[in-house]
């Protein structure tokens, strides 16, 4: 026991590549702690591709992690945080005590329109194996494809619409498709590069693309787009969530519940002693690689504050993924240029390992090694 406690709140994949570096840089000079609820991690941005008979995400159990990291699991949920006293409150009503606390809870998801279906990652094939069946049928002549204005995941909606296009022509069914965005070019918040490929790709498959469009749906089959004034009456329509942070008491909040944090992942005004990662941080991008970018940061800054060996390294996020969709995935990178913006680049190939589900520096190499046990096993 080294009596410096670090609590890690959450199960998701920030929270996993937070506990992991936390291992890596401070050793067992910190006792850590994972408090999360389910008993599996689960990769959950690939579950675009479940509805399309690829399967479900894959899953990673918690007690082999937290066993490989030497950590404690408390199945519970963070309920409010007591910052005078550095305690943690849950749900079943323990109180736990830290030295340090990284919030990596995840977001609420919210249907952002009634009387459409919405898609949900949890919920892959419930919420959206309806509109391939109707269209393999040939029920269905007609869907679009929204995204809401907010905090928003934008990269599984062009997804879900290249590989449904994909579906349909390899049907030889005939569909017209529409997908309507608040951007001003899809997926413009990764930079211009990824929005000029992923407008092609669009094109390519017979999309008709509304930019700079809010979409207002009154009724089924009834779909406004303003302020083009443009009315359409799709046969289905399937939207993204709309993004609730987990409004903490205890803690400050910012824009639609998210919890504030600065150039190190740190909650201002904790004395340096609470971080928050991942889609409950008050980033305007949701994307799992830059959850696990800012739990680096915050490992670090707590690996310095339990030791002071370390330097300082500020969040600076790289987004690195793939688009799925289309006869092969569209490869991206992106870096965020003088605080302004992105600048992006395509890639035939990606730049690193292909076999890693998520681009993570501690969770890639980590999963791959599960999932290299894993096979030798089945084969023993």
């Amino acid at each position: 026991m080294s009596g410096f406690r670090v609590v890690v709140c959450g199960g998701g994949i920030a929270a996993v590549e937070g506990l992991l570096r936390l291992r890596r840089l401070a050793g067992d000079s910190v006792d850590v702690c994972l408090m999360a609820p389910n008993d599996d991690l689960v990769m959950r941005p690939l579950a675009v591709r479940e509805p399309f008979a690829a399967g479900p995400p894959s899953r990673y159990p918690l007690q082999r992690i937290v066993a490989d990291t030497d950590a404690e699991w408390r199945r519970d949920s963070l309920a409010w945080v007591e910052r005078d006293s550095q305690l943690v409150h849950t749900e079943a009503g323990e109180a736990i005590r830290y030295d340090a606390l990284l919030v990596a809870t995840g977001a609420r998801q919210v249907p952002a329109f009634s009387h459409i279906g919405t898609f949900r990652d949890d919920k892959a094939d419930e919420t959206f194996q309806g509109v391939i069946q109707d269209i393999e049928g040939g029920y269905t002549k007609s869907v679009a494809f929204l995204l809401p204005s907010g905090p928003v995941y934008p990269l599984p909606l062009y997804e879900l619409a290249l590989m449904t296009a994909e579906r349909a022509r390899g049907m030889d069914v005939e569909v017209e498709f529409t997908l309507t965005t608040p951007e001003e070019s899809p997926l413009a918040v990764f930079g211009k590069n990824v929005g000029e490929a992923i407008s092609e790709r669009l094109e390519a498959a017979g999309f008709s693309v509304y930019c700079g469009a809010e979409a207002v749906v009154p009724a089924a089959q009834r779909l406004v787009l303003q302020p083009q004034a443009v009315e359409l009456h799709p046969g289905r329509m399937i939207a993204m969530p709309r993004i609730e942070g987990p409004a903490i008491r205890g803690l400050s909040t910012g824009g639609h519940g998210f919890v504030p944090i600065d150039q190190f992942c740190c909650v201002p005004n904790t004395d340096g002693r609470i971080y928050a990662a991942g889609d409950a941080a008050d980033y305007p991008i949701k994307h799992g690689g830059l959850g696990t970018q800012m739990a680096d940061t915050a490992a670090n800054a707590i690996t310095r504050l339990s030791r002071g060996e370390v330097a300082q390294v500020p969040f600076h996020p790289v987004i690195r993924g793939k688009v799925l969709g289309g006869d092969q995935p569209v490869y991206i990178s992106a870096h965020l240029v003088g605080g302004r913006g992105f600048e992006s680049q395509i890639h035939d190939e990606p730049p690193w390992p292909e076999d890693e589900k998520v681009v993570a520096e501690e969770l890639g190499p980590y999963l791959a090694g599960l999932d290299t046990e894993g096979r030798s096993a089945a084969t023993r």
